[in-house]
């Protein structure tokens, strides 16, 4: 080496050169990017005095070359280079080697834990795991049996957002987190929500008989309003396209419209812009099997998040400008129960309701008035929502996050319970296997519990609204974790098309310690998008970070044939959830928590991230014919009328 160092030297004049050093150092999000640039001084000397100029000067007045002064020929000064090169690889190939055998060498975990040190990350390529084992670890580290302590610890009866029960769960939430070795923060919001009259309440008289509900929508328009009663079946727009092709009458009536289907917020703006003047949504006893005086609660924003800064974070002390969402309706909508609606449909009059509705009960006609009047009260909460990261190896500011809602209306086990049971399960399986089974994952892992998810997905939106411009740079998948067990016969997923590959290989996978078959050859008869996939809907949790934010998002669930009847009540218990399913939750929840989980560390395991990129060439096609068609159609008419003018 010493020979080589000389040779290096003497080829260079053996004299060192001078560097002017400067740092471009550019802090964004953290992290510092720094350039550094090294300028030659002694060089132009010993060649020339005027720098660059004398290597571009030709004439024979020229400075003789160093490699000339020192007497060196073209072959020896070719030789030495090759020999420099040679040295340069063989050095290479060493230093390789070696830091291979670094990386792959057992270490401590102390030396690596990303939450001991939460600035200090490797730097190189995290050892892999064969696929086979990360699998097989989430399965051992998930049972059904593990799942009845932690169901029964997060049942509680009273957890309304903002709520001192919200508040508890919230923090056994964090302690949970922080009790996996996890680095944990919550996030503080005030958000401005409808709640029924502290004193009084909704009420509506129909010919003389006054009723006061006890259910509510939040956000809904206040005031009184009158008009006759007009059943609108579900409130879909095919429904009030056939009550017009009936030549009835729409504005100013007060509609009566089912509950499900569509969300209670599609109902609503639908009636008014057919001009109605409110709105009553009830539970039919052919849809919902809960009895004649269960209420419904729920909200009408036909959007997600805070609609009193709509496009802002509600941060306390923050100003906002004096704007509300457009989707707050500008009509009245108040629930009631299936009793109430009963008695108002059986004295209605006007033409018999379609065949297809029921053609039971007439459909109502002008003098069939009735008033309704919402006194909502316009409320400030202070809500939490709870992170805990698993940081990565390779990629640590990239990840995924999953998320699943804490509050509800009533108990809400189908609705709240279980996703946030499955969501510190996996926490604790995901980080067991980092602590102890020397798992690296590739790219982060966020967990979220999210509070006033019941009034429109309040909580995630203003997270998403508050970190806008981090989020749709290094949040790449979103995984909800809310309602996924309502039935057992069938399994549904909404997924963006980048999901569809990664949905399909997970529902094949086959577990050694399972002995059902996999939930694509039980549920998938013909294809993955006629038995399984569904579109988003609305009021998906998931929604938001789809539309709002543009991160691929997966929703999913065990269902039935029928809907869940205890959504949006005080009747969603545990009880109810194991007759619907035949006592299976445990198991269900554990098939769940594998089918997320699995997803999630693939997304995080793999060196390219399973999303199908293609997929979205096939949905872009078939939406052009689909417009090309109705292009066609439209000049076929076209011509008709034409042709007829002439």
């Amino acid at each position: 080496m010493d020979q080589a160092r000389s040779t290096i030297s003497k080829i260079f004049n053996g004299e060192p050169h001078s560097y002017t050093r400067f740092n471009l150092t550019q802090n964004m999000e953290g992290d510092n990017s720094q350039v550094e640039m090294k300028l030659s001084s002694d060089m132009d000397e010993e060649v020339g005095g005027n720098g660059v100029g004398d290597h571009l000067n030709h004439n024979s007045n020229r400075k003789p070359h160093a490699a000339e002064q020192l007497g060196r020929k073209p072959k020896n000064l070719c030789f030495m280079v090759a020999a420099t090169i040679l040295i340069f690889i063989i050095g290479y190939l060493i230093a390789y080697l070696v830091h291979g055998k670094k990386v792959v060498a057992p270490t401590c975990q102390a030396s690596v834990d990303p939450v001991a040190e939460p600035f200090e990350r490797e730097t190189g390529a995290a050892p892999l795991m064969n696929w086979d084992d990360v699998k097989n670890l989430l399965a051992k580290k998930l049972s059904a049996t593990q799942f009845e302590p932690v169901f029964r610890e997060f049942d509680v009866n009273d957890h309304r957002a903002g709520s001192k029960g919200d508040e508890s769960l919230a923090n056994k939430v964090l302690g949970k987190f922080k009790g996996y070795g996890m680095n944990t923060w919550t996030d503080e919001h005030f958000i401005k929500v409808q709640d029924p009259p502290a004193s009084g309440s909704n009420r509506f008289v129909f010919k003389g008989q006054e009723a006061s509900p006890k259910g509510f929508l939040s956000y809904s328009a206040n005031g009184t309003a009158t008009g006759g009663v007009l059943y609108a079946y579900y409130g879909e727009e095919s429904d009030f396209q056939l009550l017009r092709d009936r030549s009835i009458n729409l504005t100013g009536r007060v509609m009566l419209i089912r509950a499900g289907r569509i969300s209670f917020a599609e109902k609503v703006a639908n009636a008014a812009k057919m001009g109605a003047s409110a709105v009553l949504i009830y539970p039919d006893p052919a849809d919902y099997s809960i009895g004649d005086s269960t209420p419904l609660f729920g909200h009408v924003h036909m959007g997600s998040g805070d609609p009193y800064t709509p496009g802002f974070p509600s941060f306390n002390h923050t100003q906002f400008p004096p704007v509300r969402s457009s989707g707050l309706p500008k009509i009245l909508a108040q629930s009631i129960t299936s009793g109430m609606a009963t008695t108002i449909r059986r004295q209605l009059g006007g033409p018999s309701e379609p065949g297809s509705w029921g053609g039971i009960y007439k459909l109502g006609e002008e003098n069939d008035l009735i008033t309704v009047e919402v006194n909502n009260v316009l409320a400030e909460k202070k809500i939490h929502n709870v992170f805990g990261v698993i940081k990565g190896f390779v990629d640590a500011d990239r990840y995924v996050v999953m998320g699943a809602q804490r509050d509800a209306w009533g108990a809400g086990f189908a609705t709240s319970t279980v996703g946030s049971s499955l969501l510190v399960e996996l926490a604790r399986s995901i980080s067991d296997m980092v602590k102890n089974d020397g798992f690296k994952p590739r790219r982060s892992i966020v967990f979220a519990s999210w509070s006033a998810g019941e009034y429109g997905s309040v909580g995630a939106t203003e997270w998403l609204e508050g970190y806008l411009s981090s989020l749709s740079m290094k949040a790449f998948s979103y995984i909800n974790l809310d309602r996924v067990i309502k039935g057992s016969t069938r399994f549904n997923v909404s997924a963006s098309p980048l999901m569809h590959g990664l949905v399909e290989s997970t529902m094949k996978v086959k577990y050694p310690d399972s002995e059902s078959a996999t939930l694509y050859s039980r549920f998938v008869t013909s294809s993955l998008e006629l038995n399984v996939l569904e579109p988003f809907k609305l009021d998906d949790a998931a929604y938001p970070f789809l539309a709002f934010s543009g991160i691929p998002s997966v929703s999913f669930g065990f269902t039935s044939d029928s809907d869940y009847a205890y959504f949006n009540t005080e009747l969603d218990t545990r009880d109810k959830l194991n007759a619907a399913t035949g006592n299976q939750v445990p198991q269900l929840a554990e098939q769940a928590a594998r089918f997320a989980g699995h997803m999630v560390l693939r997304l995080v395991h793999d060196h390219l991230l399973r999303m199908d990129v293609k997929k979205y060439n096939n949905i872009i096609r078939n939406h052009v014919v689909q417009i090309n068609n109705k292009v066609y159609s439209v000049r076929k008419v076209s011509a008709v009328i034409s042709f007829l003018h002439e």
